[in-house]
């Protein structure tokens, strides 16, 4: 089995050529971008945030990744999103990157970000919206 029960969200990513670096594989700071995507599709998913950056929003405030195996284009990835963690402002998401060959997944590369509620208006970090955090929990079978 390729995942666990916490991690419920899915993205296919599609490797671009422009992705693939002089060593044949997918330049690490793609990754990066993945990750995002990952993220965008989760919060389009789980709380349905209208990207209304006048009001409210979420930054990065730490991104880690791991590179497991490299992944080469023509390679089909998907990346499973999970909230790990929920705090008064901050959160961290976790990402696993996996290699889809004949039906099986393999592991290429995981990560984690802490996100933080922000007011983009005021210019400083805020509690995580009510909603937000309600939809999160309510998502994922169990934040720990």
């Amino acid at each position: 089995m390729s995942t666990d029960n916490s991690f419920r969200h899915k993205t296919p990513i599609e490797i671009r050529f422009v992705d693939i670096d002089a060593f044949g594989h997918v330049n690490n700071a793609n990754f990066l971008t993945y990750f995002e995507q990952a993220r965008i599709n989760y919060f389009d998913a789980v709380v349905n945030w209208d990207y209304d950056l006048s009001k409210r929003g979420v930054i990065v405030a730490r991104t880690e990744i791991n590179y497991i195996l490299p992944v080469r284009f023509g390679d089909k990835i998907v990346i499973y999103t999970s909230c790990s963690r929920l705090g008064n402002k901050s959160f961290d998401l976790q990402y696993r990157a996996f290699c889809i060959n004949d039906d099986k997944e393999e592991l290429v590369a995981d990560g984690m970000t802490v996100m933080v509620a922000y007011n983009y208006a005021e210019g400083k970090a805020i509690e995580i919206p009510p909603d937000w955090k309600k939809a999160m929990e309510r998502f994922e079978s169990s934040i720990k």
